[in-house]
């Protein structure tokens, strides 16, 4: 399954909502797999993000929906990366 990272802000409503942060976390993970996915990991950062999620989705429409989705609660705004591990790198070189 292909990865992604997500790199996600409070709103100020998220920021208003941060003693509930662990069980959002755990309602997006229960999304997540609800939609075919596992969430690989979830951190709280201090910086220019709050949290910083690695997720694999069966498609890129799974992982945009399960960002979609969290994202309309009005608690974070998130950016998304696809990842990818070493084996698919070495095939994209291939193709170079």
């Amino acid at each position: 399954m292909p990865t992604y990272v997500n790199l996600i802000k409070f709103t100020d409503q998220g920021i208003k909502n941060a003693k509930d942060t662990v069980q959002r976390a755990a309602a997006f993970r229960g999304d997540v797999e609800r939609r075919g996915g596992k969430l690989l990991g979830i951190y709280w950062t201090q910086g220019q993000y709050d949290i910083v999620t690695t997720i694999q989705a069966p498609d890129e429409q799974t992982a945009m929906a399960a960002a979609l989705a969290v994202a309309s609660l009005g608690n974070v705004r998130t950016e998304t990366l696809r990842a990818f591990d070493e084996s698919e790198m070495q095939s994209i070189i291939q193709k170079v």
